[in-house]
């Protein structure tokens, strides 16, 4: 059959329901018990009586007896029904199943017992309908265009893609733990933002017609959670949303969660010993583990991990001197490499590209510290060498699972950087930063030092072992309708 064969069955099911005076599709349900607890409590449930709710994932019939198998958020359970003359107006015995179909949400009233098959059930005479589907849930659901379009189906049909989805809320509700544990406050900060900055990332425009302004989504919850700095509170974060208008694939995708953390009177020593702690704790709260495989990589979070610097990766590995860079030596690698792309881009993106290259087959964990201050627009430079900044990456399985550095609050400093990276943008650089001046002001009254800190939510698809999409409740898709 079709799904419009199946429909328009289901409709005249509806139709008979509604003409018996039943609404398919009441308010309330009378539940006072979840699933998982008639399983792990039977010994107590035993000969209780209960009132459970779900969807209906199975229907079997033999004449005089009907099995249910519902389902709800915490687990399955059978209900055992057996054929009644008993008055039942508006709810549905062995004889009424035939208007009932698997998807269907509803309502038991039983006794909590065992069949004898010895399968933990709530024997009951009548179920009440809470929800009559209209379309059926496909046996299997693998087309992952129509997975991720169609993501409750994806739910119902595979359900280690909602215990996914469970795991990512754990894997952020421990960051907060950590964080909240160790003085920090959670501000959330604006979306819509004048001047948008603190990463290399073409924003997205919008327009708010109270104001009659053009406004940018932010691409980082940076620049505000600096200015709280510079407003007396001295342990910040938030987590939430940002948004960058570049190209989807499994480690990138234009709407995702991000978190960002600034803690005042620290450097970046400091962020390191922090953020490792921070890392292994929300793994093991996660997964409950500090050992992972990810694509092909053995990774052991359990141990201290060592530091190692930007310039002397990129000398060892590729003979790049980065603070003395040859353009055409660097083209020459990225080619050499099986990198496609015009290479009409700033030096700085050029050295970039190549660390990517070693990025990539590093199994980590270990530090990436003092990146060139080319490529740090926003980080204190260090007091031993002017040329690198006080910047740090964790890097794991071939990613950067974060960034942090000593902050730059000189803002004569910030100033000029922000003119460097401002005559970037005017050349036609969409990754390079705003010049933001209101920025600049709040600097000129005063930040103190401190260390930043921000990861996105690539952390937990990493760990995860799966693509970005795949780790998201509702990935961006073009427009589609049925």
């Amino acid at each position: 059959m079709l799904l419009e064969d199946y429909r328009n069955e289901r409709l005249k099911k509806l139709e008979e329901i509604n003409s018996q005076g039943i609404n398919p599709y009441p308010a309330k349900s009378h539940r006072n018990t979840k699933i998982i607890d008639v399983i792990n409590y039977f010994d107590e449930k035993k000969g209780q009586e209960v009132v459970i709710a779900g969807r209906i994932v199975a229907i079997r019939s033999f004449g005089k007896l009907v099995f249910l198998k519902v389902r709800d958020d915490s687990g399955e359970v059978q209900i055992f029904m057996k054929a009644s003359d008993e008055p039942h107006k508006g709810l549905f015995g062995t004889k009424e199943m035939r208007l009932l179909d698997t998807g269907d949400f509803i309502e038991a009233k039983g006794v909590v017992d065992k069949s004898q098959t010895g399968e933990i059930s709530v024997f009951t005479d009548f179920v009440r309908l809470l929800t009559k589907s209209l379309r059926p849930l496909p046996e299997k659901f693998t087309n992952k265009e129509e997975r991720y379009r169609r993501r409750y189906v994806d739910m119902n049909v595979n359900p280690e893609v909602r215990e996914r989805l469970i795991r990512r809320s754990r894997f952020w509700q421990a960051t907060r733990d950590f964080m909240n544990k160790h003085g920090f406050i959670e501000i959330n900060i604006p979306v819509l933002e004048h001047t948008t900055g603190g990463a290399d990332a073409t924003p997205f425009t919008t327009h708010m017609n109270a104001l009659d302004e053009d406004f940018y989504l932010r691409i980082s919850h940076e620049l505000p959670l600096k200015r709280l700095l510079g407003g007396g509170f001295e342990k910040v974060y938030d987590i939430g949303p940002r948004f960058r208008n570049e190209g989807v694939d499994d480690e990138h995708l234009p709407e995702h969660i991000a978190f960002e953390a600034y803690a005042a009177y620290e450097d970046y020593e400091d962020g390191m010993k922090f953020y490792e702690e921070m890392i292994k704790y929300v793994a093991k709260e996660t997964w409950g583990t500090l050992k992972f495989n990810v694509g092909g990589f053995e990774i052991d979070l359990d141990c201290e991990w060592p530091r190692v610097k930007y310039a002397d990766l990129l000398r060892e590995k590729f003979g790049v001197d980065v603070f003395n860079p040859d353009r055409e030596q660097l083209i020459q690698i990225l080619k050499d490499n099986g990198v496609e792309s015009d290479f009409d881009m700033t030096t700085p993106h050029l050295i970039d590209h190549v660390w990517k290259l070693i990025r990539k087959t590093s199994a980590g964990p270990y530090w990436l510290i003092e990146e060139p201050l080319s490529l740090s627009p926003l980080a204190k430079k260090s007091p031993e060498n002017p040329l690198v900044t006080e910047r740090f990456h964790p890097i794991i399985a071939g990613t950067e699972m974060g960034n942090g550095f000593s902050e730059l609050n000189d803002p004569l400093d910030q100033l000029e950087r922000f003119r460097e990276q401002q005559a970037a943008r005017d050349a036609g650089d969409e990754e390079a930063q705003m010049m933001d001046m209101d920025f600049i002001e709040m600097l000129e009254y005063g930040m103190p030092p401190a260390c930043g800190w921000g990861n996105s939510e690539r952390n937990f698809w990493l760990l995860e072992g799966v693509p970005g999409r795949e780790a998201v409740p509702f990935p961006t898709m073009k427009q589609k309708e049925d």
